[in-house]
């Protein structure tokens, strides 16, 4: 699937949930379904500046694709990474740098999130951005 397909989808899957509780209960449950990242990358270099809670990222580039796998401390920021991953991991780095992320609008995600959570949301995207440029950079 395309990015953008993979955020229609998410779209069309929080249009199902009527309220904000039932979209936060969904979000948490993407966290716990995020596929742990293994404990030697819980390090501060791997930590995303600028969230409340802690949350960890690792970029992996295996044949041209860019893999992302995350953690945090907090269940609700787990699932907003847990989001961010299933939309950017598994494409090239140029696809990641190029794509615009809409989805996070058309959810109502940012007018949902306290403003601390929407400013981690953006750190997340911001970090996963320049994981994919720095690769990108390195591998052409």
């Amino acid at each position: 699937m395309t990015i953008n397909e993979i955020q229609d989808e998410l779209i069309e899957d929080f249009s199902f949930y009527q309220d904000w509780m039932e979209k936060y209960e969904y979000i948490i449950q993407l966290g716990k379904e995020l596929p742990l990242i293994k404990e030697e990358y819980k390090q501060d270099q791997f930590i995303i500046k600028g969230c409340q809670s802690k949350v960890w990222l690792y970029p992996e580039l295996k044949d041209g694709k860019l893999y992302f796998t995350a953690d945090s401390d907090a269940v609700i920021t787990k699932g907003l990474v847990s989001l961010m991953v299933k939309v950017l991991s598994g494409h090239t780095p140029k696809e990641i740098v190029d794509t615009e992320l809409y989805f996070i609008d058309n959810i109502g995600l940012k007018e949902h999130l306290s403003p601390t959570r929407a400013n981690g949301l953006l750190s997340m995207v911001k970090q996963m951005k320049l994981y994919a440029i720095a690769l990108h950079a390195k591998h052409n």
